[in-house]
């Protein structure tokens, strides 16, 4: 049995859309899967089929009922911030422990996804981050990016931080961004010159999730 987890630079640069396209490939090549995103914000409870939780158990083939929500998502929270902050507008936290067991949870599946919150960086309480979590774990991390103005700076200090706390960095996947200031390409290549023996590849912008491109390969060492 193997874990991944896959993390980010920052919110909306393709965690999901990498969950769901792992997800697919996977099935595609007879790997049972246990997907998981222990913690959702900006979870709109009366629109779930609309979340990424949702959007999880689509990619499963998995209905979106009240059972299966918590199974993927136990920690879900209505405001769009960050899980310190969201919970505690709900009066409620996410115990680090509790997060650690549900991912931890005995299984049968070949091969566990999780997808973390926000970026590398982001608070889930008063005293950890989803680094944290990811080092606690010991699971390898695969890094979603952006190609916007900026993230050379966020992709490479995320990986630094990883690297600094003795974690994996399994590969690293550029997204394409709706505005670059360069083509996708060329941000993977300078990339690529900086962070080292780890594998790099590019999504582009597709209209539907068959389109894009297999990302299997680039985490073959890990994933097989």
């Amino acid at each position: 049995m193997t874990t991944l987890f896959v993390t980010a630079t920052g919110t909306d640069v393709g965690k999901t859309f990498v969950m769901k396209r792992l997800i697919a490939e996977l099935r595609a090549a007879r790997r049972s899967v246990r997907a998981l995103k222990p913690v959702a914000s900006g979870f709109d409870a009366a629109n779930a089929a609309a979340s990424d939780s949702g959007a999880l158990l689509e990619a499963l083939d998995l209905p979106v009922t009240a059972a299966n929500l918590d199974a993927v998502s136990p920690w879900r929270f209505a405001a769009p911030l960050s899980p310190d902050m969201a919970a505690m507008r709900e009066r409620r936290t996410v115990p680090f422990a509790d997060l650690l067991e549900f991912c931890r949870a005995p299984h049968a599946a070949d091969v566990t996804l999780i997808e973390g919150i926000g970026g590398v960086m982001v608070p889930l309480d008063a005293e950890h981050t989803v680094l944290d979590w990811i080092a606690a774990l010991d699971a390898p991390a695969l890094l979603v990016a952006g190609s916007y103005l900026g993230t050379l700076s966020h992709t490479l200090t995320a990986a630094a931080v990883l690297h600094e706390r003795g974690c994996t960095l399994a590969a690293v996947i550029v997204s394409e961004s709706v505005e670059q200031p360069v083509p996708l390409a060329e941000t993977a290549i300078t990339i690529r010159r900086f962070i080292g023996p780890v594998a790099v590849g590019t999504l582009p912008r597709f209209d539907g999730l068959a389109d894009a491109p297999a990302l299997l390969p680039l985490l073959a060492p890990l994933l097989g």
